[in-house]
């Protein structure tokens, strides 16, 4: 009993440790055809150097987004043509923000700060599929790249693969 207790709480932290070790979307799932708030949790700086950057890749079906300043942070968006066009509500959209960077500010690697934007799942993505949120967090020294994207079918897991795995957005059925 006492060995599967202590086996059960190393899973546990080893769960959370890799968890904490990456930025990672608060809510890691979204019905097609929704507004979901993205949340992006940066946890720590880049080896003891504060953060000074956060920029993300919008995916393909992820439409009118529309972040939410940061005091102290510069914002910046990049528009552009979609992949393909998408259905939000009875319209079909084209184009719109495909990169959202806060810039400018100083974020201690002892501290954690959230980065957020709203946006619509457009109705024609494909339920029970992951999407993925490429993210760069640039320091005062140091880089790292949250891009690691799978290559092939994810399980239930909502972060890509590799050393710096991308954040993850799991698609519901429509509700």
């Amino acid at each position: 009993m006492l060995r599967s207790t202590f086996l059960g709480a190393v899973g546990v932290l080893a769960c959370c440790t890799t968890t904490l070790a990456h930025v990672a979307l608060e809510n890691g799932q979204a019905p097609v055809g929704s507004q979901y708030k993205a949340v992006l949790q940066v946890l720590h700086g880049c080896n003891g150097s504060a953060t000074t950057t956060i920029r993300v890749r919008i995916p393909d079906g992820i439409v009118a987004v529309r972040p939410m300043p940061k005091a102290g942070w510069k914002l910046d968006v990049v528009t552009g043509k979609y992949e393909k066009p998408h259905s939000l509500g009875h319209a079909q959209v084209n184009e719109g923000v495909t990169e959202v960077a806060w810039s400018g500010g100083n974020l201690p690697d002892t501290f954690y700060d959230e980065f957020v934007f709203m946006a619509a799942v457009a109705g024609d993505l494909q339920e029970g599929q992951t999407i993925y949120f490429p993210v760069v967090q640039q320091c005062e020294r140091g880089v790292h790249r949250w891009i690691d994207i799978p290559t092939g079918p994810v399980a239930a897991g909502a972060h890509g693969e590799g050393a710096q795995p991308a954040p993850g957005l799991r698609l519901l059925p429509r509700r």
